[in-house]
This record gives C-alpha cells, structure tokens and sequence, in this order.
C-alpha cells in the first residue's frame, strides 16, 4: 500500500508541477503528512523528482524559443550558489524546524497569490464598470 501511495503521490506531484504550480507544494506535504517520511528526506525526493520535469520543461521551452539566454545567466548563477550554500545549512537544521519553516513558506506565498488574484480581479471589475458608465456622444 505504501508503494501504491508512492506512486501516486509522484503522479499528483508531477501533474502539478507540469501544470506550472510547484509539484513541491503538494508532494513534500503528501510524503510528509500522509507517508509519515521525515522532512529532509521528503525534500530531497522533491528535489530529484524536479529535474526530469525541468528538463523536459526546459526542452519545450527551447523549442517553443521562449528562453532569454541573457537572462538564464543572471537568474542560474546566483540561484546555483544560494543553492549549494542553503543545502549545506539545511544538513544542520532539525526536520521540526525545516517543516515548520516550510509551512510558513506555504502560507505566506498562499497569502500573497491571494492578494494578486484579489486584486486582479479588483482592478479587472472597476475597468469594466468604468466602461459600462461611459456615456457615447
């Protein structure tokens, strides 16, 4: 039965990821939560199952011509060095401690994609209701 979760938790998180979201923001609670893994191990599953769907993310991408390579380099240095410098760290914090740092990570960037939608949405009716009341000559 742990296997069949295995597996599906891996569809699920893949599903997502693939749609864009972060197959991460689903998994590590599914493998946490519901498989009872511990936190570092949960992230580092999350982590290796990223780069297959990075690569074919980023295949799509070249082929769809989406990619500034000028910018690839400004964003994948400094991504690749806080990358190596927090992995060294996280080998020193407890799980506790790392899934509670998670967790408020999860809530805060629900918060703000809550008040982007929000106010999208605010700024998407009062256009429209400026529209609707401008009288025609």
């Amino acid at each position: 039965m742990t296997i069949f979760l295995l597996i599906l938790g891996g569809i699920v998180g893949g599903i997502i990821g693939g749609m864009g979201m972060g197959g991460g923001t689903l998994l590590i609670p599914i493998l946490t939560i519901f498989l009872n893994i511990p936190q570092k191990n949960a992230q580092a599953i999350n982590l290796i199952a990223f780069i297959p769907m990075a690569v074919i993310v980023t295949i799509i991408n070249i082929k769809r011509k989406e990619i500034d390579y000028k910018s690839v380099l400004t964003v994948a240095i400094p991504a690749l060095v806080t990358s190596i410098v927090s992995s060294l760290f996280v080998g020193k914090i407890d799980g506790k401690v790392l899934s509670i740092g998670f967790a408020i990570f999860l809530i805060v960037l629900g918060v703000v994609m809550m008040i982007a939608t929000l106010r999208k949405c605010i700024y998407a009716y009062m256009n429209k209701c400026k529209e609707e009341y401008i009288f025609n000559d």
